[in-house]
């Protein structure tokens, strides 16, 4: 299987922290929040390649974090992939670039595990993999125990299997506390799929609409994602995320 990590945004919202570095090379609680990201999914056995796609902005800095990343943990090879976007007029969009990846390194005959660079978790997911190879998709949650906060992301709900029965893009009305966030798993019988996505036109952004789409078509399963899940997105949550995840330093 193969990872992808989608690194390609602008993080407007950051400004003007992020004018000049990605979002996914900041520090929270003293490493990179793409290396949280990295180090929890290191553990899943049978990893042939991890692909970062960025855009021609930030393509340099990440060749070179990668670079320094396989000197401290071997093992691990890297392939960095510009999108050739220069802002958020022209970017292709989190759908759209995984598109872009699959098609032009050629990996659709490979599992690929697909997470955000931002999304934050506290512990390793090596079960996350074995258990997604039950389904030709899966979609990881997180219960943010709060009906209100979850109308910020999405809504998720599922038969007694774990199986997907629904899903809802900023749920005016959510009916559970459980979200789906950017940590996916798509076995390469479904990548197919992806082509139809893009080819009837949806919308190449917000990785979860493809969820959206998929799960009435396919068996889309999840997984219940351990301890502390943390979403950044502005400057106030960047500096709660840097004393949270400041207890899971080791």
């Amino acid at each position: 299987m193969n990872i992808l990590i989608l690194a390609a945004g602008y993080a407007t919202r950051l400004y003007p922290l992020t004018e000049n570095k990605a979002k996914p090379l900041l520090d929270v609680a003293g490493k990179p929040m793409i290396e949280w990201v990295l180090d929890n999914l290191a553990p899943i056995p049978d990893i042939d390649r991890v692909y970062v796609v960025t855009n021609n902005k930030f393509a340099a800095s990440f060749e070179e974090w990668a670079a320094d990343y396989k000197t401290r943990h071997a093992g691990l090879e890297f392939t960095i992939v510009n999108d050739g976007s220069t802002s958020d007029a022209d970017k292709l969009g989190a759908i759209g670039d995984i598109h872009h990846v699959i098609k032009s390194q050629n990996i659709s005959h490979q599992d690929l595990l697909v997470v955000a660079g931002d999304n934050l978790f506290s512990q390793p997911v090596p079960d996350f993999a074995v258990a997604a190879k039950n389904h030709p998709a899966t979609l990881a949650l997180y219960d943010v125990g709060d009906l209100e906060a979850i109308r910020k992301y999405n809504n998720v709900s599922t038969d007694a299997d774990g199986v997907i029965t629904h899903f809802e893009e900023k749920p005016a009305h959510p009916t559970t506390t459980k979200t789906g966030i950017a940590l996916y798993y798509y076995r390469s019988d479904v990548l197919p799929l992806i082509d139809t996505y893009m080819a009837e036109g949806n919308n190449p952004d917000q990785p979860g609409r493809l969820i959206q789409w998929l799960y009435p078509r396919v068996k889309v399963g999840t997984w219940d994602v351990p301890g502390t899940w943390f979403d950044i997105g502005s400057k106030e949550t960047l500096i709660e995320a840097n004393v949270v995840f400041q207890k899971f330093v080791s």
